[in-house]
């Protein structure tokens, strides 16, 4: 049993860092003021081929399979966990499409999203429900060999930027059945409507999408009629969930640098406060918390890449990356004092981000659900 990354992904993951530094760290600032995603992020991201990490080669992407999008998500996480965020749901949206499109689909989408020329996203979640996909109002009938799609999804990351949007609507004569469809952003009846204020992750766009009489070919029809719940849901289990921890660890690593910085400059009693043992209580806590958290992770994506079921494993995963990350942003704010509540130290923005980890992909009450679950079967 091998607990240390390849050569190769080491190399990645210092390029995946010095990438985040480089051309994020500048963008932060901008992105938290305005709540908008910043277009030159968007194009370092694809000329950096971030994109096309999990899309096989023989579709333009790179395969390096779901390790390295974990790392990719880390590093990046640790400068702007929003971006992570972004790229994450980038990831989810075209998983399905990868894993369960044809030919003529995956050679249709998959080259031009792999250069990051189209983003992509996933719309799952409305507003009778989140947790409870089943409960979905968003409907489709059949007409001749098209598709007629009424309805509406609330809380959509990548809203207002994606191109390519994997949906999932029920039988409107079938409450039991439902399909995944492909949209295209410019397709009539389609459009991007309300677009949220977050508290947190404010340089990743996230709002509501509406479907008025969108009428979409057989076509667009993602694998096979009335089996789309499992391939939503397993692109949310696995891919989304997974996503999530990533951007959960980049927050937690980035509570632990910013803490034990402010814990060595700050001077209080004539000597460092790193030298106190409450505050070396809290930085031991965060310390833990994320070797334990990258554990689960890694273990976890690394089931994924050898093409072992890793569903559970990502719930456990998720439900303990981002519980932790609050715990790692309330401490690191509690180190800070004072200054822990000027926005010009990151920790307050860690903060707010962490609050916005906890519901993505499934709550910590709906993992635990799962987690029990797979204990009792």
């Amino acid at each position: 049993m091998d607990f240390t990354f390849t050569e190769e992904q080491e190399m990645f993951r210092k390029a995946a860092r010095e990438f985040a530094e480089v051309q994020l760290f500048p963008r932060v600032a901008e992105m938290e003021a305005t709540g908008k995603v910043c277009d030159a992020v968007v194009r370092a991201l694809a000329e950096a081929e971030m994109m096309a990490l999990t899309i096989p080669e023989e579709y333009g992407g790179l395969g390096l399979g779901y390790t390295a999008r974990m790392i990719a998500l880390e590093e990046i996480g640790r400068i702007s966990v929003a971006t992570a965020m972004m790229l994450q749901v980038f990831a989810l949206g075209i998983e399905s499409i990868v894993k369960f499109g044809n030919e003529k689909q995956k050679r249709k989408y998959l080259p031009g999203l792999a250069k990051g020329e189209r983003l992509a996203t996933t719309a799952v979640t409305e507003p009778a429900g989140g947790s409870d996909p089943a409960s979905a109002r968003t409907t489709y009938r059949k007409d001749g060999e098209h598709y007629i799609i009424n309805g509406r999804k609330c809380f959509i990351t990548n809203s207002h930027i994606a191109d390519t949007i994997t949906i999932l609507a029920k039988d409107d004569t079938d409450p039991k059945a439902f399909s995944t469809f492909i949209i295209e952003k410019d397709m009539p009846g389609f459009k991007a409507t309300h677009e949220e204020n977050k508290v947190g992750m404010r340089g990743c766009n996230t709002g509501e999408l509406s479907f008025e009489d969108l009428r979409v070919s057989s076509d667009q029809l993602l694998g096979e009629e009335g089996k789309g719940m499992r391939i939503a849901m397993s692109a949310i289990g696995d891919v989304g969930r997974g996503g999530m921890v990533g951007c959960a660890l980049g927050v937690q690593t980035a509570c632990l640098e910013a803490s034990v910085k402010f814990a060595n400059e700050r001077i209080l009693y004539g000597k460092p406060i790193s030298q106190l043992p409450t505050i070396q209580s809290k930085l031991a806590e965060m310390k833990v918390d994320l070797e334990a958290g990258r554990l689960l992770a890694y273990r976890a994506a690394s089931l994924q890449d050898k093409g072992q079921r890793s569903g559970n494993e990502f719930a456990v995963a998720k439900y303990f990356t981002t519980e932790a990350a609050q715990r790692a942003a309330k401490m690191a704010v509690d180190i800070h004092g004072g200054y822990g509540c000027m926005v010009e130290y990151p920790v307050t923005r860690y903060l707010r981000d962490s609050f916005v980890l906890g519901p993505s992909a499934g709550t910590s009450d709906i993992m635990k659900v799962v987690i029990a679950r797979w204990v009792l079967s």
